[in-house]
């Protein structure tokens, strides 16, 4: 079983950054698919961005292409959201998920992960 751990929320004005982290402990795997997802009130949970373990390609929503990146540290188990040029409708829970032996390629084209953390505020002032 992973277990997924999110921090690095807060609250930030329009045009200002933060970076997410997601700590993953437990069980490991070969390949592994980490995405972040978010959830504005009244919205339904989208994709954000996601990345493979094992390297590769990274995937984006078009809403945040060219202001957020997402990277992986292995040695620290460990997956960021960098997110920087903020606007006020980046606000909302940020979720991080795992899915094993899925791609990234598989998270961008809409698998859903079947593991999450327990999501971050991120809230942007306008």
């Amino acid at each position: 079983q992973v277990t997924l751990v999110e921090s690095g929320g807060g609250l930030v004005q329009a045009g200002g950054s933060l970076r997410l982290s997601c700590a993953a402990s437990g069980r490991t795997f070969s390949s592994i698919a980490m995405g972040w997802f978010r959830q504005a009130p009244g919205n339904e949970r989208e994709f954000v961005a996601a990345i493979s373990w094992s390297g590769g390609r990274t995937y984006y929503a078009d809403s945040v292409k060219g202001r957020f990146t997402i990277s992986a540290d292995n040695a620290k188990n460990t997956v960021y959201l960098q997110m920087n040029s903020l606007k006020a409708e980046d606000t909302a829970v940020y979720y991080c998920g795992a899915k094993p032996f899925t791609t990234a390629q598989s998270m961008y084209g809409g698998t859903i992960p079947n593991v999450w953390g327990q999501g971050t505020q991120v809230t942007v002032s306008s």
